[in-house]
């Protein structure tokens, strides 16, 4: 079996959210599932015997949740014991406490294939890097928590476009709605992997992953982002901005 096939694992109490993540991972030919777990219990003696680099963990199960499941593992066997996992959960609200205990990623059901694709490519950039790599990504901020008056909003920050400056707040924008985060741009570029995200102009911030290209009239050069908004760039970071877009190409 190749070293770069991922191993994965389904845990998840209902046999319609089991088949499902089946068919998500249709597209993934570099995954194979090598087991699926009804509750918690099971997936814990499951991951004593199997060897797992992909686990799809839902939360709310009878018995032990799925954090229950990691921490048993954790206390057990150690931290080299947990696979890297995607929690699968019908509530939103959950998604702090999921990031808290390292996982990768978190989905909301019902998954789409877009956000799902994406996850997978976390776990499979974490396989593939070196350790300055992985810790590189633990130093950079991989979701931001909107506070609403109500709830809290988390967004991966793979989902956003990009940045921009409101007032005393940044202006994150995604395909589905703006959100307001009381932050500076300086603090927010700081927390952000700067192979991934690039500052164009004192006040915009753009994900390299959600360019298209990168225009220039005259003396003004935009970037063109795939929802086709536009960014301007300010003339001192052009040459920059362009070589990291070609790096961010590469890399993808």
């Amino acid at each position: 079996m190749p070293d770069s096939l991922l191993r994965a694992a389904i845990v998840d109490d209902e046999p319609l959210a089991r088949r499902g993540i089946r068919q998500l991972l249709a597209a993934h030919t570099d995954v194979s599932v090598v087991a699926e777990c009804r509750d918690g219990e099971e997936a814990v003696r499951m991951l004593e015997r199997e060897t797992v680099n992909l686990l799809f963990l839902d939360i709310q199960m009878p018995g032990l949740t799925g954090f229950d499941v990691l921490r048993r593992v954790l206390a057990t066997r150690g931290r080299d014991a947990v696979p890297p996992t995607i929690f699968l959960t019908a509530y939103e609200e959950f998604a702090l406490d999921a990031f808290e205990v390292e996982a990768v990623d978190y989905l909301v059901k019902p998954v789409n294939q877009e956000r799902f694709d994406s996850a997978v490519a976390r776990v499979r950039r974490r396989q593939s890097s070196g350790a300055e790599s992985l810790d590189d990504e633990l130093r950079y901020a991989r979701h931001v928590v909107i506070h609403g008056t109500h709830a809290k909003r988390v967004i991966p920050v793979d989902e956003i476009l990009w940045i921009g400056a409101d007032d005393y707040y940044a202006s994150i924008h995604t395909r589905e709605r703006r959100y307001l985060l009381r932050e500076t741009m300086a603090s927010l570029e700081a927390r952000l992997d700067p192979s991934q995200f690039a500052r164009v102009h004192r006040g915009a911030i753009v994900n390299l992953a959600m360019v298209r290209e990168i225009r220039s009239v005259a003396d003004e050069t935009v970037v063109v982002l795939r929802d086709a908004t536009r960014v301007p760039v300010s003339r001192r970071r052009r040459s920059a901005l362009a070589k990291l877009v070609t790096q961010a190409i590469s890399h993808s």
